[in-house]
């Protein structure tokens, strides 16, 4: 209140301050003037406050059940891991710290699986992510029929994962499938069955997989394409770029934080895969296509190891946090989330 007051005698009939400049120094003579300056923030107004204590009300109904199905789950996984628990066991369960943990540092078939899931999370992600951005650079063009493709590129995603499976053992099929009876059309050979193959069979998955995925990051690239504004890229093409440099200079910076995020997730998505290729080869032959999540699956609901089966659930959580903790460092250090 004192500042503003000064302020305001500050003014040309101010008998001490004289004729005040324009920089408030105050004239020749008269007394210096007193800058107003903001005073120390008040506390919030008693209706923000309110306010958020409603909007916490009113996400609460939706924030629980998350809390029950999700949080739980993970704590009692974390509990159970350091637990002998077992199917069909007469006495009780024993705590024994982190002995499942240490069995898995030794366990060859589970690191065998961890990295078959590492060769299928990136052989899977790396293509289907350079598939989907040329569909999506050709789905954004100003072609005929463009909505008709565009439909037929996310068919797809539509269908669940056990009929993707489903069908592509059909297309697999060594007698009457497609593929092989292309490979004998072609004179190439007399096929072969190429899900059992121990050659053949992590490669058919590999496919299968970018073939199933490939329509969310096309859809995901598409949307980043079309909020690219249109002036930059003739500005570009009237200072004599070519398609490469307007990619490269206007295209890849306006779409690189979808791109990175939806590879991020991807990655994580094809690392935790389960259902897909638990239809197509159920982790075999001889365990050329066990992931982890499969591995997993077998010694908690085939042997009974619970307890060892939630000491791989929380390897896996513990993987998962560190690419998502790469992801973010990533994308804090590009200034994305300023």
């Amino acid at each position: 209140m004192t500042s503003v007051t000064a302020t305001k005698r500050s003014g040309p009939d101010d008998p001490h301050g004289g004729r005040g400049g324009r920089d408030g120094q105050g004239g020749q003579g008269g007394r210096p003037r007193r800058s107003w300056r903001p005073g120390p923030p008040g506390p919030p107004p008693q209706g923000k406050a309110f306010g958020d204590r409603a909007a916490w009300f009113l996400v609460l109904p939706a924030l629980i059940p998350i809390l029950i199905l999700s949080v739980g789950p993970l704590l009692y996984g974390i509990a159970l891991a350091f637990t002998d628990a077992q199917s069909g066991r007469t006495r009780s369960t024993q705590w024994i710290g982190t002995l499942n943990f240490q069995d898995l540092l030794h366990d060859t078939l589970f690191w065998d699986s961890f990295r078959i899931g590492l060769v299928w999370a990136v052989g899977v992600t790396v293509p289907q992510f350079l598939l989907a951005l040329g569909l999506a650079l050709l789905l954004n063009q100003n072609l005929r029929l463009r909505w008709l493709a565009r439909a037929l590129a996310i068919v797809p995603w539509a269908m669940p994962e056990v009929v993707v499976g489903i069908m592509w053992r059909l297309v697999y099929n060594p007698d009457a499938g497609i593929l092989n009876e292309t490979v004998r059309d072609l004179g190439l050979g007399d096929g072969r069955d190429w899900l059992t193959g121990l050659a053949t069979a992590l490669p058919a998955v590999i496919l299968v997989g970018i073939w199933a995925g490939m329509p969310q990051t096309t859809v995901a690239l598409l949307a980043g394409l079309q909020n690219t504004p249109r002036d930059l890229h003739e500005a570009a093409a009237l200072d004599g770029a070519g398609a490469w440099r307007r990619f490269r200079t206007v295209t890849w910076p306006a779409i690189k934080p979808i791109a990175l995020a939806i590879s991020a997730l991807n990655l994580i998505w094809n690392f935790n895969s389960f259902a897909l290729v638990y239809v197509l080869t159920s982790g075999g032959p001889g365990g050329r296509t066990r992931l982890p999540m499969l591995f997993a699956y077998e010694e908690a609901f085939r042997y009974g190891q619970f307890g060892y089966a939630a000491a791989m659930g929380c390897v896996m959580v513990a993987v998962i946090s560190v690419l998502l903790a790469l992801h973010l460092v990533g994308r804090l250090r590009g200034g994305e989330d300023r």
